[in-house]
């Protein structure tokens, strides 16, 4: 997979204005590798594109999209409805994820021979779908960013939209506390602060410090991905992939590193809403952040369009904090973490030339200005006035960027790790067995 994302941020506008979009290029040339596929790919787009051209709409094509990601849903719908205008072909939007996991869902899908034309994944489901994608390395747009995901030399996945993610936080509240959210690089400053607005719950009108969500089936993979990244990546410099690699090798863990990030956990178990922690969703999670509840939120930029929503938001200025459980922890993790690949027994050429138009200006456009997303392309006009927006820029213009690799453990490994992150969080566990369970557990589980 390429990785040459942060130097396309802090030599293109996106340090000005976290908005980098595409291009106008129209080639939507058919290629692939796998000549076998392809073809069995092209017999298939010729059938359900003459399949299609007597829609009542008009439409040449009418393609099928799955979208992972909830919170974007109405401005992903918009989109599909500016393209229908722009070119009378139609984008059917159907939403999964929230409390459902998308890789799941998908699955089930597949199995009931209902797949899309476009879907969303993540670099480590590639593999369950070895040989059903199509190879997209010729498309025009791939010459307008360095984020696509490449596998095995062959382009499988169309990067829409750039995410950080870190301890989000209400600047608003740090104000009235008199805490500087810059010196939060250590586990003595974090214990500080935390202590200090714990003890201030009552005048800042808080119901907890952190909004944090150990619950594995609703929120599963944000415990058990986003934040068990910070154990893989905080900190480390954008190329360094010391702990993935060490993961990756039969699923090895440093333990103190482990033991220090299960402290900052514990810290943050304890601070937390007890509403929220064990039984709590995302839904409840965002909002109680959005409407002040909490000074802290276990998630990242991709929350803002929940947050803009929220008739209780007051409109206070946000920002990252780094997850500090080592002295010296001054980054947050950001990058490309999933994409939209195009399923081989679809209406392929639809859903290229469709992926090419979100690329260009009408789609990045929305996708920047009404969905709050930070695109990977290079060109753009459009600026993200959002939430965490400036945030993000200072840390990319401070090199304080540490990269995504999360999405590269095991497929699946969340599903154990969140269990852990729960039992942690109820008092099952202490520190020192939550570093011991989760060693055996990884270990385990790449073991099989």
């Amino acid at each position: 997979m390429k990785k040459k994302l942060l130097s396309v941020l802090l030599a293109g506008a996106m340090v000005a204005s976290l908005a980098a979009c595409g291009s106008t290029g129209t080639d939507t040339t058919n290629t692939s590798d796998n000549t076998n596929t392809e073809a069995k790919a092209d017999d298939k787009t010729e059938e359900k594109t003459d399949a299609t051209t007597s829609d009542a709409t008009g439409s040449l094509d009418s393609i099928r999209l799955v979208n992972g990601k909830p919170e974007i849903d109405e401005q992903l719908k918009t989109l599909a409805s500016k393209y229908n205008e722009e070119t009378g072909n139609v984008v059917e939007v159907e939403t999964i994820g929230g409390d459902q996991k998308a890789s799941d869902a998908l699955k089930a899908y597949y199995q009931a021979g209902n797949m899309p034309d476009i879907f969303f994944v993540e670099s480590n489901d590639i593999p369950d779908w070895e040989g059903k994608l199509v190879d997209l390395k010729d498309e025009q747009w791939t010459e307008d960013t360095d984020s696509e995901l490449v596998v095995d030399g062959a382009t499988v996945g169309f990067p829409y939209s750039v995410e950080a993610t870190a301890l989000g936080y209400n600047k608003d509240l740090l104000d009235k506390a008199g805490i500087d959210p810059s010196t939060l690089t250590s586990p003595a400053a974090w214990t500080e602060a935390v202590e200090k607005l714990d003890s201030m719950k009552d005048e800042l009108g808080i119901t907890a410090v952190f909004g944090w969500c150990a619950e594995p089936s609703n929120l599963g993979w944000s415990s058990g991905t986003h934040v068990f990244g910070q154990y893989l990546d905080a900190g480390l410099a954008y190329d360094d992939r010391t702990y993935i690699d060490l993961l990756n090798d039969g699923g090895k863990i440093d333990e103190k590193r482990m033991k220090d990030f299960a402290d900052f956990i514990g810290m943050m178990n304890q601070y937390s809403d007890p509403a929220l922690v064990i039984d709590g969703n995302y839904d409840s999670q965002v909002a109680g952040f959005a409407e002040g509840k909490y000074v802290f939120v276990t998630q990242g930029n991709w929350i803002a369009p929940n947050i803009l929503s929220n008739e209780n938001y007051s409109g206070f200025e946000m920002g990252f904090a780094p997850y500090a459980f080592e002295d010296g922890i001054d980054t947050i993790i950001g990058g490309v973490p999933n994409f939209w690949a195009v399923y081989a027994e679809g209406h392929v050429d639809a859903a290229k030339a469709f992926l090419q138009w979100c690329s260009e200006d009408s789609a990045q456009q929305i996708l920047v200005e009404q969905a709050a997303l930070i695109s990977p392309y290079t060109d753009c006009k459009y600026t993200a006035d959002a939430p965490f927006a400036a945030s993000i820029a200072e840390y990319i213009a401070n090199g304080k960027l540490s990269y995504w690799h999360t999405m590269e453990k095991k497929s699946g490994l969340e599903d154990k790790t969140s269990v852990i992150f729960q039992q942690y969080a109820k008092g099952a566990l202490d520190a020192d067995g939550f570093t011991s369970t989760i060693a055996q557990v990884i270990a385990s589980y790449y073991a099989n």
